[in-house]
């Protein structure tokens, strides 16, 4: 972990230590808070304008960042035109094979419980019908404003809930596109940070009025889009800390008077609107016992990338073993097309991954970590009077037979295999469970990691 509250470092933001972690009192906030460790698996997607040139979201605009944001930009090296070319793409996006139901159902069919989707990203564009700004996907220079799926937040929010999935709504507190936090005349050479132009106690008048513009659309999101679980902040940066305090409590109190389970993932920030810690591109080394989700993505970045690699399904699944034997969750990210569709390799992926939780969900979905977690090899959840042993694969190899060793040291009735129910025998030793391997019939079709049930003696 961080020491401190950094922000972010190359785009990659960085998560609180668990020490600063305020839980919440509110009873409906801490059953929300129980939902939400139950479901261990959400599909984030970044998307917007950004995705016609594959390259990283938003970062491009800031001269701060250009260093490692516009290594892939090789089409031009004046920073000034860059930036009107980027705010200029809302005129070329639309995407006309944009299918809701689609990415609903695939996300329902993988396995995956709730969706994290990027609203709003630093650069500004709205991916809902705001009533605060013209550049937003329902505006009038943007092409697809005339199709009847143009509300982008309201289609898909939708075609999730319709499933039964939950909704993380993804925003960004900072705005590169609004006057109000750059603001032209207030920039001298035009160069751009990830702050405002301005110093907000300089003029409070100025910052009020992005405080103002920002409630409003956050208020829109949490009140004309049905039932949102969980406000997902980025932007750690605009915080009270670096004199930009946007007063977060007095919005999401006022959404919670309707929708009293919102939680707020105010990532980085810490204080009790930081309800989950949200750590970034990476595992925490180990487990962390308040609600935490990892964003990492299934490709190389969060943005989509043309031919991009994409992390094999074992990968994936270790990942996710990993992550919930430690006590978090995954949202796993898969960059949509510019066009509306999903890449082929992207969706391989999500069912190889899928197609292995079918079979073994039981032992991510709904458990709490319990010792002794995570290890080289092996990994462990329990629920109830269950515990789950995942025993890695990554070769023939270990599946030979013989003898698996688990260091395990609770009094255990029983052993079996979860996918076929097949009893295995086992004695101990010392503090450690020694099992006969499973037989394997079809080596064909092994799986990314096996599970061992372990009946707890009462």
């Amino acid at each position: 972990m961080t020491d401190n509250l950094e922000e972010v470092t190359d785009g990659v933001h960085h998560y609180s230590k668990e020490e600063s972690y305020v839980a919440p009192k509110e009873e409906a906030l801490q059953a929300q808070l129980e939902w939400f460790k139950d479901q261990k698996i959400g599909l984030m997607m970044h998307w917007g304008p950004y995705s016609q040139l594959g390259v990283v979201e938003s970062w491009a605009l800031s001269d701060e960042d250009a260093e490692w944001s516009r290594e892939e930009i090789d089409w031009e090296h004046d920073s000034k035109s860059l930036k009107q070319q980027y705010v200029a793409l809302n005129k070329t996006f639309h995407p006309i094979r944009f299918q809701p139901d689609a990415w609903a159902d695939l996300a329902k069919d993988t396995g995956f419980k709730y969706l994290v989707f990027t609203t709003k990203h630093h650069d500004g564009f709205a991916m809902w019908d705001t009533k605060t700004t013209e550049y937003k996907i329902t505006g009038s220079a943007c092409p697809f404003h005339r199709h009847p799926y143009a509300d982008v937040c309201k289609q898909l929010f939708d075609a999730f809930r319709a499933r039964g999935l939950g909704i993380s709504a993804y925003f960004s507190k900072a705005d590169w596109h609004v006057p109000s936090y750059w603001t032209p005349n207030k920039t001298g050479s035009g160069y751009t940070r990830r702050g405002p132009s301005y110093d907000p106690k300089e003029d409070p008048a100025l910052w009020e009025e992005f405080v103002q513009f920002t409630h409003e659309q956050i208020l829109e999101l949490l009140t004309n889009y049905g039932r949102i679980d969980m406000l997902w902040l980025d932007a750690g940066w605009v915080s009270p800390k670096n004199n930009q305090d946007i007063r977060l409590g007095e919005v999401v109190e006022k959404a919670r008077k309707t929708q009293p389970w919102l939680l707020a993932a105010d990532r980085t920030v810490g204080g009790p609107y930081e309800n989950i810690l949200t750590p970034e591109q990476m595992v925490p080394n180990k487990p962390i016992f308040v609600p935490w989700e990892s964003c990492i993505t299934m490709g190389s970045a969060f943005s989509f990338r043309y031919e991009d690699d994409y992390k094999s399904g074992r990968d994936l699944v270790h990942l996710l073993i990993e992550i919930v034997s430690k006590g978090g969750n995954l949202a796993l990210n898969v960059a949509p097309q510019p066009d509306g569709r999903l890449p082929r390799g992207a969706v391989k992926r999500m069912k190889e991954l899928g197609a292995w939780l079918q079979q073994f969900g039981e032992s991510i979905y709904g458990t709490r970590p319990v010792s002794p977690y995570y290890l080289e090899n092996m990994a462990f959840t329990r629920k109830g009077n269950i515990v789950y042993c995942f025993v890695f694969i990554h070769t023939k190899a270990d599946l030979n037979g013989g003898s698996l060793t688990i260091p395990y040291e609770g009094a255990v009735d029983q052993v079996e295999l979860m996918n076929n129910g097949q009893v295995l025998s086992f004695h101990r030793v010392e503090n450690e469970l020694v099992v006969n391997r499973p037989d394997w019939e079809g080596e064909h079709d092994l799986p990314y990691a096996y599970v061992l049930k372990l009946t707890i003696a009462l």
